[in-house]
This record gives structure tokens, sequence and C-alpha cells, in this order.
């Protein structure tokens, strides 16, 4: 593989530019965020917040969302769990995780009773920041899970012992992610089970509701019959192009349907968010200058300032 440089860094402004251009006007506003982000405090919550980022549709950020979430709030002072559970395990390597066929993985918990902090960690990204990878393994994880008992339980039973040990010696997590693939199978099954909220990347582009009704019924079904602590809470917009009338159409036809879920951030279409992956990063690390490490930032922020719904 081979590696482009490209040029990172804050934008600056030659002295040719108006202070009213469209340029300058953009580099205050990213340098106000930037100055409201360092000096807000946020705060943590007072038991693990554990999220499933879920979409059946393929291509709408879901792992992007995953990894840059729990790096900016990694980042804050909070201490974050991420959990790959797509074949993948492209989140696994945005993380920096070693995620080779003979690596312990989510695979060896799910299906071998493995304790998952056998299996945990450390990213390069923060030393708050964990990674349960994911091995080529997980693919065959659907056909063998149909003939386990409690097959949808097992990663919730493998979770909630893990975050039980944690905080028994002092290392209480805040926040748990779970990537899932982009299907309903049992891999995404157990994901919903262990979770309490659900987090919904949307793409401002055309088709982008196409099945979230069917998705929203799936979530409905797992509440009723598996899952009664199972909330959606956050739905975030991504992929956004603010110069065309689709990407604003979208957004709001989104914030209708979903008031009270939808943040306020949008996640804009960056270069530097595709980029970070192939260096094994997030884009917060990555380039911490950018729009996208910005908009990422932000939206974890909400998060925490909304807090987990009652």
């Amino acid at each position: 593989m081979f590696h482009v440089k490209h040029q990172k860094g804050p934008l600056s402004v030659s002295p040719n530019d108006s202070a009213d251009s469209p340029l300058a006007r953009e580099i205050a506003d990213m340098t106000r965020r930037r100055e409201a982000l360092r000096t807000a405090a946020l705060p943590l919550p007072p038991s693990p917040r554990v999220f499933t980022i879920a979409n059946q549709k393929g291509g709408v950020g879901k792992t992007t969302t995953t990894v840059n979430l729990a790096a900016a709030l990694a980042r804050t002072g909070a201490r974050v769990l991420v959990i790959d559970l797509d074949p993948q395990g492209n989140a696994s390597t945005a993380l920096g995780a070693e995620h080779r066929s003979e690596t312990p993985s989510v695979y060896d918990v799910i299906i071998n009773d493995r304790a998952m902090s056998t299996v945990v960690q450390v990213s390069p990204e923060s030393p708050n920041l964990y990674c349960v990878p994911a091995t080529i393994h997980l693919a065959g994880a659907e056909i063998e899970l149909v003939s386990l008992v409690a097959r949808e339980q097992r990663l919730r039973r493998a979770l909630d012992a893990y975050l039980e040990e944690s905080a028994g010696v002092g290392e209480a997590f805040h926040y748990v992610f779970i990537d899932c693939p982009p299907s309903l199978g049992l891999l995404t099954i157990n994901a919903f089970v262990a979770a309490r909220e659900v987090l919904i990347p949307i793409q401002c582009e055309y088709y982008a509701l196409e099945g979230l009704s069917q998705l929203l019924n799936n979530i409905q079904l797992i509440e009723r019959h598996l899952n009664p602590e199972l909330a959606v809470s956050t739905i975030l917009l991504t992929m956004y192009d603010g110069r065309t009338n689709l990407a604003n159409q979208v957004a709001q036809e989104v914030r209708e349907h979903f008031p009270v879920q939808t943040l306020d951030t949008l996640i804009p279409r960056s270069v530097r968010i595709s980029e970070a992956p192939s260096y094994g990063q997030s884009v917060i690390s990555y380039d911490p200058q950018s729009a996208g490490s910005l908009s990422y930032s932000e939206a974890a922020a909400e998060i925490a300032r909304r807090g987990a719904p009652e």
C-alpha cells in the first residue's frame, strides 16, 4: 500500500483574502467552534452508555462514525470501548488494532465463551480507547450461532461481565460502541441485545430514508421480545454537502421525522475522513484541524451533553 503525503494543519488566509470572503468566514467559524470545544467541560455518564451503530444500508458511515466518535470522546477523558462486530474488521483497522486471523477476537468471545478481558486491545489512538477486534473467523459466526444456547444473548452476557469486572478494579468504562455489519443477522441482533441505545447514521443523499422504516420495525421487535431497554437515542446526518439542495432537503426531512433524536451537528463530506483509516487512524488524530475532525468532536460533545434517554 502506498500513501500520498498531504499537507495538514489549519487553513491560513493570504494577505489578498478579504475578511469578508467565504474562505475567511469559514476559517473564522472553524476557529470559533474549536475554541468552544476546547473550553467546554463534558459530563461523564454515571454508568456505561452502550451504543449499537446500525443501518441496514451500506456505505452510510457506520464504521467511520463508530471510530471517530469513540476517539473524540476518549480525547475528552472518557474511557471508551469499541467492539468490532463486522467480519470486514474495518473498525479494528482504523483503531490500529491487530486483527490477523490468529488474533484472539470477538469471535472467540461469542462462539467459544472466551472472557472479553482476554481479547481487548488498547488502541494507539489513546490510552483511554480500547478495542475488541474482529477477524475473518467472524464471517462464519452467523451459521455457528444458530445451534448455540441463548444465541441472541451471548455478546450481552460477555460485555456485562467485562464492564462489571472493569468497574470492580476502578477502571469503569463510560461509553461502549458496537460496530455492526450492514445486515440484520444474528451478529446484529447480538449487538442490539447488548446495547441500550441505537445510533443510526443517515447519509444526506438520495434514498437516505430507504429501508429505515424496516430497521425501526426490527428494533421495535427486539425491544419487545429481547431487550426492553433498547431505544433509538441518536441519529447523525453524514456525508453532508451544504452546496447541494438535495443534502439540505434530506437533512430537513430527517429532522422533521426525528426532531428529538437527530443531532444538530452535521458530518461533512471530507477527503480527510476517507483517508484516515488507510493510516490506521481516526480523523481525530490523523488531521485534528480538519473540518471532519471538528464535526465529529462536536457530535461527540453533543452526545455527551444529551445524556442517556430516560
